[in-house]
């Protein structure tokens, strides 16, 4: 690594590249983006230039080929996850790969193969868990200050419907809501409950305008003791982004639960007989977290937090979802 920093390579040129991933990694002292990679070559050198990056190429495979470049950053369309993070492992690179990870549990257990391998690290992109804030919330509910838990709810929505040559709607593509943004919720979930679901049922609505991808699904995921998540995630309403933990004695509300874009929206609220009261937490940058995390785990310092099997676990909770809402029906897992 270059005066022990980093050195990234950006394969595609996605607007959450463009807007939040390659200043995230740019934003630390220890990462730096070196090299952007586009199946046209304007492109890349259009996107070099614009954020200052050294190198542009005009295929995935000259980035791959270059031997300075330690990382690389996936943002491709879901179908296309697994054969470039198989191709980066295969070619030395660790490989932080943007949500969902594949397209099915089956395609991320290919890569976490390939990758354990090739020696290299694998990491999906759910940057919101890089956010101290979440330890803080772990750390509430394990104090018992909101009593035993009873459940959690959550929501991630936004409104793009009239896009409609956006990559979200193109089914065969891994287009829909469950895959773009009902991830955050049921991933949020695990991470709180620290278990897996025993079994979903997912509603959808499967617009024939968007290719029958879900624009808008609502589900339960029932963990044990009686415990469940209640979501919903749509591309096709208003956007928010709450999460809720519901305890005895209490309820945890999160305003912005996966989207902290300026100073107070990472903040959260504890509410109890004894009042309510705010949490702040700092205005970080989850995207530099991130990059920095990765960095440690490849250094050695310290292991991922949520590697590879994590990624398995959440797609093997998304291929139910998907299941239950096609099928109408209730899918153990």
């Amino acid at each position: 690594m270059s005066n022990s920093k980093l050195q990234w390579g950006i394969i595609g040129y996605a607007k959450i590249a463009k807007r939040s991933v390659i200043p995230g990694i740019q934003g630390s002292l220890y990462n730096e983006v070196a090299a952007i990679a586009s199946r046209n070559l304007d492109k890349a050198k259009e996107a070099a230039e614009a954020h200052g990056i050294a190198k542009a190429y005009g295929s995935y495979e000259e980035l791959l080929a270059d031997e300075a470049i330690d990382a690389v950053y996936i943002p491709l369309p879901n179908h296309m996850h697994k054969e470039w993070a198989i191709r980066a492992a295969e070619a030395g690179k660790h490989v932080l790969c943007e949500k969902p990870i594949a397209l099915n549990a089956e395609e991320a257990a290919e890569m976490k193969e390939a990758c354990e391998k090739a020696g290299v690290q694998l990491l999906e992109a759910f940057m919101y868990r890089c956010h101290p804030r979440y330890e803080t919330i772990r750390e509430v509910i394990q104090s018992g200050e909101i009593g035993q838990l009873r459940g959690i709810r959550s929501a991630f929505t936004f409104n793009n419907a009239g896009d409609a040559a956006n990559v979200r709607y193109r089914k065969e593509w891994g287009g829909g809501s469950l895959y773009d943004v009902g991830c955050y919720p049921i991933n949020a979930a695990r991470l709180l409950m620290g278990q897996e679901p025993e079994a979903v049922t997912v509603q959808a609505h499967f617009s024939p305008e968007h290719d029958d991808v879900d624009m808008m699904a609502s589900g339960l995921l029932e963990f044990e003791g009686g415990v469940s998540l209640t979501f919903d995630c749509g591309m096709w309403a208003a956007f928010r982004n709450p999460l809720e933990v519901l305890g005895t004695e209490g309820v945890i509300e999160v305003p912005s639960a996966f989207v902290t874009p300026e100073p107070g929206s990472g903040n959260f609220f504890v509410q109890t007989k004894e009042g309510r009261r705010e949490v702040e937490v700092p205005h970080v940058n989850a995207y530099t977290l991130q990059a920095e995390q990765m960095r440690r785990a490849i250094l050695g310092e310290e292991a991922l937090p949520y590697g590879p099997q994590d990624a398995i676990a959440n797609m093997k909770v998304i291929d139910a979802c998907l299941k239950s809402a096609r099928e109408r029906t209730r899918v153990q897992l």
